[in-house]
């Protein structure tokens, strides 16, 4: 068997307020795989996924996303194992990338950072279709990144089984007007576009300090701005004119990073052009 290729995949920003497990963008903040040392854990996401997608041999990971803190880390993991795997087995590419989004989506038990770090840019993903939404503007996001980390599992389960259907309502209202603003270049319905009533709240409210980034960012003049993710990281839409003043008003306690949307998605790595 071939060596399997390097993958680069970028990171995500996943729910973006109302859109629980339905919306995602990708960042410019990348995890890479390449086949040789050192290797990655049997247990690593990549790894096992790689296994999954019929890879053999050793595989190492190398990455730029923070795991536990909700950019997307195991997503992203997962989707360059299960790439580089199929195509290791010989899948063509569209045959990869679906097995690949197969095989994350599964084992994340979500698609919606897997589908942005898949396919790049902003998408919308239900009953295993992805559709990526194009931007009529091109926000620069910044994100809050705290030390803390937060198990993903353990977020989800203080989440409800049933929520009031006045707030169903509101969430559904919420995401068609965040994917048509962002479709239309609505920035002033943003704000209101991105509130939530189903996870958020319960999520902020053992993370004060990610609450509190959240309204620095508003106050300072984003966009708008959610819990990426499960959290901790906060993250924000802004003019790129103004990114790096918004940036400086963020709580000392996390760093910051002004981060392009990815556009590119999972893609074979140049760096390792050997290694196809």
């Amino acid at each position: 068997m071939p060596a399997a290729p390097g993958i680069r995949v970028p990171a995500s920003s996943a729910n973006l307020g109302p859109g629980f497990d339905t919306l995602g963008i990708a960042l410019d903040l990348l995890l890479r795989v390449t086949p040789g040392e050192p290797p990655a854990p049997d247990r690593h996401p990549a790894v096992v996924a790689f296994a999954s997608a019929g890879g053999q041999g050793p595989l190492a990971v190398e990455s730029a996303i923070p795991p536990g803190r909700g950019l997307g880390y195991s997503g992203a993991a997962r989707i360059a194992g299960a790439l580089a795997g199929a195509l290791q087995a010989g899948a063509s590419v569209d045959d990869a990338r679906t097995i690949a989004f197969s095989i994350a989506a599964e084992r994340e038990g979500h698609a919606d950072n897997v589908a942005a770090s898949l396919f790049g840019g902003f998408v919308a993903t239900a009953a295993g279709h992805v559709v990526r939404v194009p931007l009529a503007q091109t926000p620069a996001v910044v994100v809050w990144i705290p030390e803390t980390a937060t198990s993903t599992s353990g977020s989800r389960a203080q989440l409800p089984d049933q929520i009031p259907f006045a707030d169903a309502v509101f969430n559904v209202g919420r995401v068609a007007l965040l994917v048509a603003a962002l479709a239309a270049g609505d920035i002033a319905a943003l704000r209101t576009a991105t509130e939530d009533r189903l996870h958020q709240d319960r999520r902020l409210a053992d993370k004060p300090q990610s609450r509190a980034a959240i309204h620095a960012l508003l106050d300072a003049g984003a966009w708008c701005a959610w819990l990426s993710g499960s959290g901790p990281t906060v993250a924000a839409f802004v003019d790129p004119g103004d990114a790096d003043r918004i940036a400086t008003a963020l709580p000392d306690d996390g760093s910051v990073r002004v981060l392009p949307i990815d556009t590119r998605g999972a893609d074979i790595d140049p760096q390792y052009p050997d290694a196809r």
